[in-house]
């Protein structure tokens, strides 16, 4: 996947402006229980939809990345078994996509992936969303009305570490956590077309 971090275990960041980032890198992670956790990510988000100054999509990428991969899988669990939350980084990591995504190793490749998330609200209970690639452009969204060359069914929390480092998209594809429906060149491809700072 194309978002990759090393880990650590207190959430760490290259320096950046934003204050948040200098708050963030400061929380142990690893010291809070999954409630905690949740109670965290639900008040950063509160505090940017109140107009505080204060909000994830103000993280930098990489104390973004340092901050999943620090979490436990019952921290991450909570996350997605919020509703809102869920939504909130599933939107971030998607929209940070096309952030990263390096037109020149895109040159003449066409196609979209389509993502079911399971455990989603959803149609038939999945939360859905398309990534487009063509032309040298990325563009995601939870509808582009496109039909997906390829169709990758996965769980919120595992797509989530996938997309953050925290785990290998290729251990998932063998252990069976990630299904694809359809060509498995796209899905296979994908992550060579994305570059971010920190990145292996």
């Amino acid at each position: 996947m194309p978002f990759r971090r090393r880990g650590h275990s207190t959430v760490r960041g290259v320096e950046s402006e934003h204050a948040i980032n200098a708050f963030a890198r400061g929380v142990d992670v690893g010291a809070l229980s999954a409630d905690q956790f949740v109670q965290l990510i639900e008040t950063l988000h509160m505090l940017g939809r109140m107009g505080a100054g204060v909000e994830l999509s103000s993280l930098s990428t990489e104390v973004l990345a340092d901050i999943v991969r620090s979490a436990s899988k019952e921290q991450l669990k909570a996350i997605t078994e919020h509703d809102e939350l869920r939504s909130v980084f599933l939107d971030e990591i998607f929209r940070r996509m096309s952030e990263h995504f390096v037109p020149e190793r895109a040159r003449n490749v066409s196609f979209v992936v389509g993502w079911r998330f399971t455990w989603g609200d959803g149609s038939a209970g999945f939360d859905r969303f398309q990534t487009l690639i063509e032309d040298g452009v990325c563009v995601s969204s939870a509808d582009l009305g496109h039909e997906p060359d390829t169709t990758i069914t996965v769980s919120a929390e595992d797509f989530i570490r996938m997309a953050t480092g925290g785990v290998a998209m290729a251990t998932m594809f063998v252990t069976g956590r990630v299904r694809v429906k359809g060509e498995y060149a796209p899905a296979m491809r994908l992550s060579s077309y994305f570059d971010l700072p920190g990145g292996d």
